[in-house]
């Protein structure tokens, strides 16, 4: 019996032991056989070191009186200090180690190096390369530096509105960064390695990735640098004379659309990011700022009634000094020298409110109606592009607007006589130049761009070629009567010094435009001053637009706020050579 008891004992032993073995060998099939990926996959986690590597941003430069590039945004590489807490050793230690080379609170360090559920925190960003190299000193596991391109500007503020900058997170804000973001951010490449516990790439492993970053293109702008720096003086020094909280001016190419210079005051320092307190300074107001662009209208308006053929460049008529329309009367200023026989040139040198509303009226036949109204609609958005955007390379650009040509019921006559002298609708300072440029060079409108030549990350170049938008937006007739007219209307203003026009030929015409109220009507008290010219020899050669917000000046703000800047402006490339004399 006790032999029998014993061999029993033995036989459930080993009876147990097989089942504790058949127990291990369905675990070990279950983990290695039916759960292999999900356990390769934990076991990855813990040594996979994955990130994206960014790619050189592209350049931006400007260009000299030679057409050679001048660097206006560079990129500067600096580095990110991060730690993979999964790797981290001794946090104390590391942690004073990084207080005393990186300056930050130990604390913070620390509170980083062992973050919770990530393989990537950062610990510090844009730190100089020698900080870099003492904190990759240590050799602490667990502890890298990634570098990380910023942008630096070699011309402090010079046209820092077009120009705009990049954020913290490497994307473009506002002005040609913005617009052109993807382009200049090229794409980003990828490490991915598997590591030993200390966070040392195994070379041979097959999960080993490495994919290159693509530079993004570099781009050269069309602005001129030195008629950049001499606008953005002029406009700060007569911005400040007239006290005006917002002004823009410009410089456009009339044969190409190409911008020479553009620049708005106030403006700011992109490497001061952090004492900017009103965001609004950030856009270039001359994209993105449409307003009532007051009497500077009329030489559109001008022009539009010679393409249409319902005056000539001789045309005379009877003006009343006022119109009743829908009830409400449209006069002039007290210079208009009262009812009489007036003609085009008197139309735009005495700013005539009632010769532009004369104008519209021949477009219906002798009176404002729906055929006027399409006609001179027509004109504005589909010859003019007003009420769209230009599409040139600057973030945030308006539209402006443009009211329907149908009856409302609520006066649209009124509305279109007023659009006829520039209220009532809304332009952009580099809409009206366009707009302009289209009359002067024969007909053709132009797409204002910026952009003169893309580098591209090979090193190949492409020059951007004038796109024509619109042909024959006016007849080629329609620019020397314009042009003859305008020239007129400086010959009739005091410019201090004047033109000599038998060497250069300067022509334009001042816009002062009510504010609308809030609740309709408009201000007694303040205006806009605006003035739309051109400056050349034989030929036009460059618009000029300029728009000064609420200046305090008297009524006449076109003439005393923004005439002298464009005064200014035109001297300025004459004296520097930037205009041909004629033969």
């Amino acid at each position: 019996m006790q032999k029998s008891s014993g061999i029993n004992r033995l036989r459930i032993l080993y009876v147990g032991i097989a089942v504790i073995f058949g127990l291990f060998v369905v675990r070990a099939f279950y983990m290695q056989i039916i759960q292999h990926k999900y356990y390769q996959q934990r076991a990855m986690a813990t040594q996979l070191k994955q990130y994206e590597i960014p790619a050189e941003r592209g350049s931006i430069s400007f260009e000299d009186s030679e057409g050679n590039p001048v660097p206006a945004v560079l990129s500067e590489t600096l580095y990110t200090i991060y730690a993979d807490p999964t790797l981290v050793k001794n946090p104390d230690k590391v942690a004073r180690a990084l207080t005393l080379d990186l300056g930050l609170d130990e604390a913070k360090i620390k509170s980083g190096i062992t973050a919770a559920d990530t393989r990537y925190s950062v610990i510090q960003k844009k730190v100089p390369e020698a900080v870099k190299k003492k904190v990759l000193a240590h050799k602490f596991a667990g502890i890298g530096a990634q570098d990380q391109s910023y942008r630096t500007y070699p011309q402090g503020e010079l046209a820092s509105q077009l120009l705009g900058f990049v954020d913290d997170s490497g994307t473009g804000r506002y002005g040609v960064e913005q617009a052109l973001n993807k382009q200049l951010t090229g794409t980003a490449g990828m490490l991915k390695a598997v590591t030993d516990v200390n966070g040392v790439p195994l070379a041979a492993n097959k999960d080993n990735v490495s994919v290159e970053p693509k530079a993004g293109d570099s781009v050269v702008l069309s602005i001129d640098v030195g008629m950049q720096q001499q606008l953005e003086t002029i406009l700060r020094q007569r911005s400040e004379a007239v006290k005006t909280p917002l002004a823009s001016a410009l410089i456009m190419d009339i044969h190409t659309g190409a911008i020479k210079a553009m620049a708005n005051y106030p403006t700011y320092n992109p490497s001061d990011l952090s004492e900017i307190t009103d965001t609004s300074v950030l856009n270039n107001a001359a994209v993105s700022h449409p307003i009532e662009v007051g009497s500077i209208m009329k030489a559109l308006t001008v022009a539009a009634a010679l393409d249409d053929g319902v005056v000539s460049k001789n045309t005379s008529y009877y003006d009343p000094s006022y119109f009743m329309v829908d009830g409400f009367r449209i006069k002039n200023v007290e210079e208009d020298g009262g009812a009489g026989q007036k003609n085009l040139y008197d139309l735009l040198n005495l700013s005539l409110n009632t010769g532009a509303t004369w104008l519209l009226m021949q477009m219906g036949g002798g009176e404002i109606n729906q055929q006027a109204r399409d006609t001179w609609h027509m004109y504005l958005t589909d010859r003019y592009m007003f009420g769209k955007a230009t599409g040139i390379e600057q973030g945030y650009e308006a539209a402006g607007y443009v009211p329907s040509p149908e009856d409302n019921g609520a006066g649209i006559n009124l509305t279109y006589a007023n659009t006829a002298f520039g209220q009532a609708m809304t332009a952009t300072p580099l809409q009206m130049a366009a707009a302009l440029s289209a009359v002067l060079n024969g007909g053709t409108y132009y797409k204002p761009h910026l952009v003169a030549a893309t580098i591209h990350a090979d090193g190949t170049k492409t020059v951007t070629k004038p796109q024509a938008v619109k042909k024959n937006a006016v007849k080629p007739s329609v620019a020397p009567a314009l042009e003859s007219m305008l020239v007129y209307s400086v010959e009739h203003h005091t410019f201090r010094p004047g033109f000599d026009q038998d060497r250069y030929t300067v022509g334009g015409k001042t816009g002062t435009a009510q504010l609308a109220l809030p609740d309709g009507g408009y201000s007694e008290d303040d205006f806009n001053g605006t003035y739309l010219g051109f400056v050349g020899g034989d030929q036009p050669e460059y618009v000029i637009c300029v728009f000064t917000i609420k200046p305090k000046v008297n009524y006449y703000a076109g003439t005393a706020a923004a005439m002298p800047i464009f005064g200014d402006l035109a001297h300025m490339l004459i004296n520097n050579s930037y205009v041909s004399p004629k033969n």
